[in-house]
Parts: structure tokens; C-alpha cells; sequence
């Protein structure tokens, strides 16, 4: 299991665009992957679940992945998040 903390970079934050973008790469994996904010445990492969995070510029977002690709799954995520979703 791999547990770690992500802070959203990009300027408006988990809308729809990035949300997308975020279950899009979290869906290629086998492994369960949860995003944590404010004592809730979304699931990162609903668009739904991602979106009601509410996530803005800053906020800090707890990653836990269990699986059998759980290392490559964490690394395209956090990456997704370091990236700033590819926003300015």
C-alpha cells in the first residue's frame, strides 16, 4: 500500500477538466485507488467522487493506492498532480 499527500497546483483547481483527466489515468490501473480530503474516501476512478472533493489551489489531497501495479499507478497520479493538470 502506498499512502501520500498531494497538494492541487493548478490555479482552478479539481473541475471538470482535470477531474476527468484524473479518473482517465486512474482507470488504466488494477489497483484500488482513493483520494482523501476532509475525512472522506473518494474513489479516483468516479468522476463524481473526484469532483465532490472540492479541491482547490493549495488544498492537500491524501493518495492511497493498494494493488499489483500500486508503484506505477501513484507515480502517474502524482505526477498528474505536480503537473498541474498541464495548466498554467
Amino acid at each position: 500500500m502506498i499512502e501520500t499527500m498531494l497538494t492541487v497546483r493548478n490555479r482552478a483547481g479539481l473541475h471538470t477538466r482535470p477531474a476527468a483527466m484524473l479518473v482517465k489515468i486512474a482507470s488504466r490501473f488494477k489497483s484500488e485507488i482513493y483520494l482523501q480530503r476532509d475525512g472522506f474516501n473518494i474513489n479516483a476512478k468516479s468522476i463524481i467522487g473526484v469532483m465532490t472533493l472540492a479541491a482547490e489551489q493549495g488544498a492537500q489531497v491524501g493518495l492511497l493506492v493498494e494493488g499489483p501495479d500500486e508503484a506505477e499507478a501513484a507515480a502517474a497520479i502524482e505526477e498528474l498532480f505536480n503537473s498541474g493538470f498541464g495548466e498554467p
